[in-house]
């Protein structure tokens, strides 16, 4: 199966204090924001999540994404990009979670860089999107290290879409760094995504900086 997600793994610490716990279920969101529409729950929620908030099934525009680059805006330096092989004719997904979780390492001057620009490719189904909307959070142990939150844009129908965001990140500090470095996949990311307010995808990650498996 092929585990592949489509956005940067940069991080930037811009949390002056701890959050409160590491990890949260779904369960538990609703009941720390019972009134809020899921999207506001994303928002505010500090926490990683142990699972997922929504199912495959759930992507009901058939939104795939199939290329992602990442390149540095100072330098103009490509430094990351994958396609996303085609699927044999026939062939069925054997983990409804494949694709959804990634594994990323990079080196630790990964860590250094300011601002990068990221490309992703998609595809849409049959009918059109109006309002796509993704946040993500990355997190470091107990840690809420940065939130982002982008759109997509209007996708017609049946379309191939590209589209980049700008990051840009502040200094992280040598601690924060070398923890991150010395503790891979201690530091773990949610992506959500969402069509007309409605939660479509959810992806998950975690990343080392060590250089290393």
């Amino acid at each position: 199966c092929f585990s592949w997600k489509e956005r940067t793994s940069l991080l930037s610490f811009s949390h002056s204090g701890t959050t409160l716990t590491t990890v949260i279920n779904k369960k538990k969101l609703h009941k720390l924001f019972p009134n809020l529409k899921c999207e506001k729950k994303c928002l505010l929620n500090t926490f990683f999540f142990l699972d997922y908030l929504c199912s495959p099934e759930e992507n009901v525009h058939m939104i795939d994404f199939t290329r992602f680059k990442i390149r540095d805006m100072e330098t103009g330096t490509v430094l990351f990009e994958i396609t996303k092989p085609p699927t044999p004719a026939g062939l069925k997904q054997c983990d409804p979670n494949a694709g959804r979780f990634v594994r990323y390492q990079f080196t630790p001057a990964f860590l250094q860089l300011r601002q990068v620009g990221a490309t992703v490719e998609f595809t849409v189904g049959d009918t059109p999107i109006n309002n796509f909307r993704m946040i993500e959070k990355h997190y470091f142990r107990d840690k809420l290290l940065k939130s982002f939150d982008f759109e997509f844009g209007f996708c017609m129908p049946s379309s191939k879409n590209t589209c980049e965001h700008i990051y840009e990140f502040p200094t992280l500090s040598e601690e924060i760094m070398r923890e991150m470095i010395q503790h891979p996949y201690e530091t773990q990311s949610d992506s959500f995504y969402f069509v007309d307010n409605k939660l479509v995808m959810h992806n998950k990650a975690d990343y080392s900086y060590c250089g290393g498996p």
